[in-house]
């Protein structure tokens, strides 16, 4: 297969742009119509992948997202983005809630060694997390090492899905346990010891991944279907089940309940979280806001919130037209304002 399919996608006008994401949402509903579990769902700048140059073919059939840069790593926009995550969390802390940011690090960095010759890794991108962690320090967010996390599984190829958008079902718990040791380090617990999730075996599943289905048909047989590993669902809770979130989880599908994220964190906290995604068009910012005018904040507020971002679109705020839908989009200072509405 070509290597050279790393194009920047083009950007449609909305009519078109909203038929590109119609079509991928009737693949998704019917992947799950037919019993494929594994649906996952891809960031709203997949929906140019219909034109067949967004997705960068690499080397032993793996696939990268090729509308997330490889060369620019917009260090200044993501420093500012850290500015408007840092007055966000005090604005969090005035209501006693504490905010943890998690990033999903880029898979192409994770695997740079896979990209194809024309598509290497800028050093800049090679080195975005680790000027983001430090970067968070210098803010005192708290902002999850989820590289350090994954390191362990990159040697097996278990830290993203080869042809897949996502990371692992693996790397998914192995961030949980970090972000609950973060959580933990912070102070006492409230809720009530033994209501965390169980967690259920492992299972696998094969399926073609959200990439390859983005190839023409040709290209994603070629590639073939990926091995998906993950928790069989566990439905018999204790009663405890139930209770009010102690930590609420906000994002993208990286923590979508198919990958066992908040499951993982509830299973390590020992208390129920609560989950909020959406698929990835919506974007982080307006899935905090929306969780913050919802009834279930205002009827329980958590102690934590788990803020979810993606390191490729780290660098676009609250009205990055390129990034999120048209409804999602807010000027940074309208959007400041409707969290200090919510949060009262």
């Amino acid at each position: 297969m070509s290597a050279a399919s790393h194009l920047p996608v083009p950007r449609a006008p909305n009519s078109q742009r909203r038929k590109l994401i119609g079509a991928l949402g009737l693949l998704q509903a019917a992947a799950i119509s037919t019993g494929v579990a594994g649906a996952l769902w891809l960031p709203a700048q997949a929906a140019y992948a219909a034109t067949g140059t967004s997705v960068i073919e690499g080397l032993q059939r793996w696939l990268f997202a090729g509308w997330e840069s490889v060369s620019d790593a917009a260090l200044p926009e993501c420093m500012q983005v850290l500015d408007l995550i840092q007055t966000t969390c005090a604005k969090l802390a005035a209501r006693q809630i504490r905010c943890v940011v998690v990033v999903a690090p880029l898979k192409a960095a994770v695997y740079s060694e896979l990209l194809p010759p024309d598509a290497s890794l800028s050093a800049a991108v090679a080195g975005r997390f680790a000027a983001l962690l430090q970067g968070a320090r210098q803010r005192q967010i708290a902002l999850v090492d989820a590289l350090s996390a994954l390191a362990p599984l990159k040697a097996s190829a278990d830290g993203y899905i080869r042809a897949d958008y996502h990371w692992s079902a693996h790397t998914a718990e192995a961030v949980a346990s970090q972000t609950a040791a973060l959580i933990q380090a912070a102070g006492p617990l409230g809720g009530t010891p033994g209501s965390g999730r169980k967690l259920g075996a492992w299972t696998e599943e094969y399926h073609y991944g959200d990439l390859a289905e983005l190839l023409p048909a040709a290209g994603k047989k070629d590639i073939g279907k990926d091995r998906f590993v993950v928790r069989a669902t566990v439905t018999s809770q204790d009663l405890l089940g139930d209770a009010p979130p102690v930590v609420q989880v906000v994002g993208n599908s990286m923590v979508q309940p198919y990958l066992g994220f908040s499951q993982k964190l509830s299973n390590a906290l020992d208390r129920p979280v609560g989950l909020s995604w959406a698929f990835g068009d919506v974007g982080p910012w307006k899935m905090l806001l929306n969780y913050l005018q919802s009834p279930a904040f205002h009827t329980q507020a958590p102690q934590t919130i788990v803020w979810q971002f993606n390191e490729g679109q780290f660098m676009h705020g609250p009205n990055a037209a390129l990034a999120y839908d048209p409804a999602s989009l807010l000027p940074a200072a309208s959007w400041l304002e409707q969290i200090g509405q919510a949060l009262g």
